[in-house]
Protein backbone atom coordinates (compact mmCIF):
# COMPACT_ATOMS: atom_id res chain seq x y z
CA UNK A 1 0.00 0.00 0.00
CA UNK A 2 1.40 3.37 -1.07
CA UNK A 3 -0.11 7.21 0.13
CA UNK A 4 0.68 10.27 -1.80
CA UNK A 5 -0.22 13.87 -2.28
CA UNK A 6 -2.65 13.46 -5.74
CA UNK A 7 -1.83 15.07 -8.62
CA UNK A 8 -4.14 16.07 -11.93
CA UNK A 9 -3.38 12.84 -13.51
CA UNK A 10 -5.46 10.69 -10.37
CA UNK A 11 -8.44 12.76 -11.64
CA UNK A 12 -9.96 9.89 -13.35
CA UNK A 13 -9.78 6.87 -10.82
CA UNK A 14 -10.48 9.69 -8.12
CA UNK A 15 -13.69 10.19 -9.82
CA UNK A 16 -14.25 6.62 -10.19
CA UNK A 17 -13.99 5.69 -6.93
CA UNK A 18 -15.99 8.55 -5.84
CA UNK A 19 -18.91 7.39 -7.97
CA UNK A 20 -18.53 4.10 -7.45
CA UNK A 21 -18.09 4.18 -3.66
CA UNK A 22 -21.14 6.11 -3.65
CA UNK A 23 -22.98 3.38 -5.16
CA UNK A 24 -21.35 0.88 -2.92
CA UNK A 25 -21.98 2.59 0.45
CA UNK A 26 -25.15 4.58 -0.36
CA UNK A 27 -27.52 2.25 -1.82
CA UNK A 28 -30.66 1.52 0.09
CA UNK A 29 -29.44 4.97 2.19
CA UNK A 30 -30.61 7.62 -0.58
CA UNK A 31 -33.44 8.42 -2.38
CA UNK A 32 -32.52 6.33 -5.52
CA UNK A 33 -33.54 8.91 -8.02
CA UNK A 34 -31.15 11.44 -6.25
CA UNK A 35 -27.77 8.30 -5.78
CA UNK A 36 -28.84 7.74 -9.71
CA UNK A 37 -27.80 11.17 -10.39
CA UNK A 38 -25.22 11.26 -8.36
CA UNK A 39 -23.32 8.14 -10.08
CA UNK A 40 -24.18 8.25 -13.71
CA UNK A 41 -21.49 8.45 -16.18
CA UNK A 42 -22.32 12.55 -16.27
CA UNK A 43 -21.70 13.00 -12.53
CA UNK A 44 -18.64 10.76 -12.96
CA UNK A 45 -17.09 13.16 -15.73
CA UNK A 46 -18.27 16.15 -13.57
CA UNK A 47 -16.55 14.88 -10.60
CA UNK A 48 -13.46 14.89 -12.64
CA UNK A 49 -13.23 17.93 -13.86
CA UNK A 50 -13.82 19.30 -9.69
CA UNK A 51 -10.72 16.98 -8.73
CA UNK A 52 -8.45 18.09 -11.60
CA UNK A 53 -9.44 21.57 -11.03
CA UNK A 54 -8.69 20.65 -6.85
CA UNK A 55 -5.68 19.67 -7.44
CA UNK A 56 -4.71 21.62 -9.92
CA UNK A 57 -5.59 25.06 -7.91
CA UNK A 58 -4.67 23.30 -4.61
CA UNK A 59 -7.52 24.08 -2.79
CA UNK A 60 -7.92 21.10 -0.75
CA UNK A 61 -5.64 18.75 0.36
CA UNK A 62 -5.64 15.87 -1.61
CA UNK A 63 -4.20 12.22 -0.58
CA UNK A 64 -4.57 9.05 -2.69
CA UNK A 65 -3.91 5.47 -1.79
CA UNK A 66 -2.73 2.62 -3.79
CA UNK A 67 -2.42 -1.06 -3.67
CA UNK A 68 -0.62 -2.63 -6.90
CA UNK A 69 -0.32 0.41 -8.45
CA UNK A 70 -3.97 1.07 -8.78
CA UNK A 71 -5.31 3.81 -7.16
CA UNK A 72 -8.25 2.17 -4.51
CA UNK A 73 -8.90 5.03 -1.88
CA UNK A 74 -8.75 9.02 -1.51
CA UNK A 75 -9.13 11.59 1.06
CA UNK A 76 -9.70 14.98 0.77
CA UNK A 77 -9.80 18.21 3.40
CA UNK A 78 -9.87 21.80 3.05
CA UNK A 79 -10.86 24.85 5.32
CA UNK A 80 -14.04 24.25 7.45
CA UNK A 81 -17.12 25.30 5.56
CA UNK A 82 -19.51 25.60 8.27
CA UNK A 83 -17.77 23.94 11.39
CA UNK A 84 -17.46 26.95 13.47
CA UNK A 85 -14.52 26.95 15.67
CA UNK A 86 -12.59 24.74 13.35
CA UNK A 87 -9.91 24.45 11.52
CA UNK A 88 -10.25 22.38 8.56
CA UNK A 89 -12.69 20.01 7.60
CA UNK A 90 -12.50 16.04 6.44
CA UNK A 91 -14.48 16.37 2.68
CA UNK A 92 -13.99 12.89 1.48
CA UNK A 93 -12.28 9.45 2.98
CA UNK A 94 -14.07 6.93 0.14
CA UNK A 95 -12.25 3.50 -0.76
CA UNK A 96 -13.58 0.81 -3.46
CA UNK A 97 -15.46 -1.75 -1.18
CA UNK A 98 -12.67 -4.55 -2.77
CA UNK A 99 -9.69 -2.53 -0.74
CA UNK A 100 -11.77 -2.27 2.24
CA UNK A 101 -11.22 -3.99 5.54
CA UNK A 102 -7.34 -3.97 5.22
CA UNK A 103 -6.39 -0.99 7.19
CA UNK A 104 -6.18 1.11 4.55
CA UNK A 105 -8.46 3.53 5.42
CA UNK A 106 -7.00 4.07 9.06
CA UNK A 107 -3.30 4.79 7.51
CA UNK A 108 -5.49 6.96 4.80
CA UNK A 109 -6.69 8.65 7.83
CA UNK A 110 -3.41 9.12 9.36
CA UNK A 111 -1.45 10.40 7.00
CA UNK A 112 -3.97 13.02 6.64
CA UNK A 113 -3.99 14.06 10.31
CA UNK A 114 -0.75 14.24 10.31
CA UNK A 115 -0.50 16.48 6.57
CA UNK A 116 -3.11 18.41 8.51
CA UNK A 117 -1.19 19.14 11.27
CA UNK A 118 2.00 19.51 9.65
CA UNK A 119 0.26 22.87 7.65
CA UNK A 120 -0.55 24.01 11.30
CA UNK A 121 -4.00 22.69 11.34
CA UNK A 122 -5.32 22.05 15.21
CA UNK A 123 -8.83 20.35 14.92
CA UNK A 124 -10.72 18.74 12.51
CA UNK A 125 -14.84 18.34 11.69
CA UNK A 126 -16.58 16.39 8.97
CA UNK A 127 -20.47 15.64 8.35
CA UNK A 128 -21.47 12.03 7.93
CA UNK A 129 -24.69 10.44 6.82
CA UNK A 130 -26.43 9.09 9.80
CA UNK A 131 -27.08 6.01 8.20
CA UNK A 132 -23.69 5.96 6.44
CA UNK A 133 -21.85 3.04 7.97
CA UNK A 134 -18.37 5.05 8.86
CA UNK A 135 -19.84 7.03 11.43
CA UNK A 136 -18.91 4.26 13.77
CA UNK A 137 -15.66 4.09 12.31
CA UNK A 138 -15.07 7.54 12.31
CA UNK A 139 -15.74 7.38 16.51
CA UNK A 140 -13.69 4.28 16.39
CA UNK A 141 -10.87 7.00 15.04
CA UNK A 142 -11.52 9.19 18.43
CA UNK A 143 -14.06 11.77 17.00
CA UNK A 144 -16.68 12.71 18.69
CA UNK A 145 -20.69 13.30 17.36
CA UNK A 146 -21.24 17.35 17.91
CA UNK A 147 -24.75 18.23 16.42
CA UNK A 148 -26.45 17.47 13.36
CA UNK A 149 -28.54 19.01 10.17
CA UNK A 150 -31.36 17.56 7.80
CA UNK A 151 -31.74 18.64 4.00
CA UNK A 152 -34.39 17.44 2.92
CA UNK A 153 -34.59 13.65 3.49
CA UNK A 154 -31.07 13.53 4.13
CA UNK A 155 -29.94 13.53 8.13
CA UNK A 156 -26.07 14.54 8.89
CA UNK A 157 -24.19 13.80 11.63
CA UNK A 158 -20.95 16.48 12.81
CA UNK A 159 -18.48 14.29 13.55
CA UNK A 160 -15.38 16.51 15.17
CA UNK A 161 -11.68 16.03 16.58
CA UNK A 162 -11.23 19.14 19.34
CA UNK A 163 -7.33 18.55 18.91
CA UNK A 164 -6.04 16.39 16.50
CA UNK A 165 -4.15 13.26 17.82
CA UNK A 166 -0.61 13.66 18.17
Amino acid sequence: MTIRPATRADAPAIARIHTTSWRETYAGLMPEDFLDRMTNEEARQRREANWQRTISQELETVLVAGQDGNVVAFASAGPARDHPGYDAELMTLYALKSAQGQGLGRALFGEMLWTLQAGGVQNLALWVLDANPTRGWYLRQGGQEAGEKTEGQLREVRIVWDALPG
